[in-house]
């Protein structure tokens, strides 16, 4: 054994492993990086928010409870939606390694146009309450992203006031089967005329869904200025500006209603449609025809032959039916029944650019987000949903990377697997 390191009485000696000195400032001074403070406090604000939840906690601050309620919730228990996204957190990834990566191509063909990205923003009721620039900041944000806006039937925005304000824009028009049938096709009739190309009828409403906190909150349209609601409100002084100093917000597509949402769905919606009601809107409608809400393979396959170009899997952002199925676990066994190019889109739970790139690899063409879209809008108006959709884009590039695909055709499900929690 060697002496090195111990000293005469046979014990070792402490080794410094740093030198010390003074710090100096040319050693300093290339650490020392402040930020300047900004005035731009909604571009700050949106800047910090990297993920949609970011956003989110945006939205809750400066949204009255009611909206933000609304948006936030959905039927009875809440467990058709905490479901829906359990399915995508569900997902495990199988990446492939050594792969060119160096470019990520999310472009996709849809109803024979082309995306820039596999989603859209779906179709979501009364977002002028939620926020003052309402479906026109939507709009203008997915023409600008190279998607398209779905405008509800139950929009505080006209049809023809949304294509106006992009006029670029892919604008499709979400309908509700009412009552009246003939007020339903008057709809119809303006959204042709508008230019609107690709029209969603939603199948999953013969009664609304009982969403038990828009009944604890009275939540109308346009909101009831109650005691309540006015306490509530106040600590957020930017939503009641726009409230008292911009146009009332009203339904675009009907008339005020006086009582709770749910109430105006039951009074609206006709629980005697059937197929043959179906059949009725594909022979007046002559473009694209997507039958939203579809939630079993039988029902998908009805709705192909009688003429739909595309279904969506949707539970409706579990807000119908509590206890519905997540549509993420439907999508592989209702895509082997179909010819490859037959049209199957989803929606329901989507909070992630990996949420989509899953989604496409078990067979989805097209995804949809609402709650992601409006949780943007509540935080920041148009720059928010741009900051909504541009995270969610960078969130799917940077994912298709790290699988080891370039183009969205080069995923499959051998890519993704579902973990079983039962």
């Amino acid at each position: 054994m060697s002496d090195k390191g111990v000293n005469k009485n046979n014990t070792k000696t402490k080794t410094k492993n740093v030198k010390r000195q003074f710090p100096k400032w040319r050693d300093l001074k290339p650490l020392l990086v402040f930020t300047v403070p900004t005035l731009k406090r909604k571009k700050a604000r949106l800047a910090a928010a990297y993920t949609i939840w970011d956003l989110r906690d945006i939205a809750k601050k400066r949204t009255p409870t009611g909206p933000f309620d609304y948006t936030d919730g959905s039927a009875e228990s809440e467990v058709s939606l905490a479901r829906a996204r359990q399915a995508y957190q569900d997902i495990e990834f199988n990446p492939s390694i050594l792969k060119d990566v160096s470019k990520a191509d999310l472009s996709c063909e849809v109803l024979g146009q082309k995306f820039s990205m596999p989603m859209g923003i779906a179709p979501t009721g009364f977002a002028r309450m939620m926020q003052t620039e309402g479906e026109i900041a939507g709009a203008r944000a997915a023409e600008k992203f190279g998607i398209p806006f779905s405008l509800s039937t139950l929009g505080t925005t006209t049809i023809e006031d949304v294509v106006a304000a992009a006029p670029n824009g892919s604008n499709w028009f979400q309908l509700y089967m009412w009552k009246d049938r003939e007020g339903s096709m008057a709809l119809v009739e303006r959204a042709q005329k508008a230019g609107v190309k690709n029209l969603l009828l939603t199948v999953d409403v013969p009664a609304s869904g009982q969403r038990i906190r828009d009944y604890r909150n009275g939540l109308t349209v346009p909101p009831r200025l109650s005691a309540k609601t006015v306490i509530d409100a106040l600590p957020r002084p930017a939503w009641c500006i726009n409230f008292l100093t911009t146009p009332a917000i009203q339904f675009a597509s009907l008339s005020n209603w006086p009582g709770t949402v749910g109430e105006l769905l039951d009074y609206m919606f006709d629980p005697t449609m059937t197929f043959e009601d179906l059949k009725w809107v594909r022979e007046q409608w002559k473009g694209n025809l997507i039958i939203k809400g579809v939630q079993n393979l039988e029902d998908a396959k009805k709705s192909a032959e009688l003429g739909a170009d595309a279904v969506l899997l949707s539970n409706h952002g579990g807000r119908q039916l509590d206890r519905a199925a997540a549509p993420l676990h439907l999508l592989a066994d209702i895509r082997k029944e179909f010819a490859k190019d037959y049209e199957i889109h989803i929606d329901t739970g989507i909070m992630h650019g990996g949420d989509v790139l899953a989604a496409v690899a078990l067979g989805a063409k097209f995804t949809y987000v609402g709650r992601a879209y409006l949780y943007g809008l509540m935080a920041g108006g148009q720059d928010g949903v741009e900051r909504a959709l541009e995270i969610m884009q960078s969130q799917m590039i940077r994912n298709m990377k790290l699988l080891g695909v370039s183009t969205l055709e080069e995923l499959t499900p051998k890519h993704v697997k579902l973990l079983n929690r039962h």
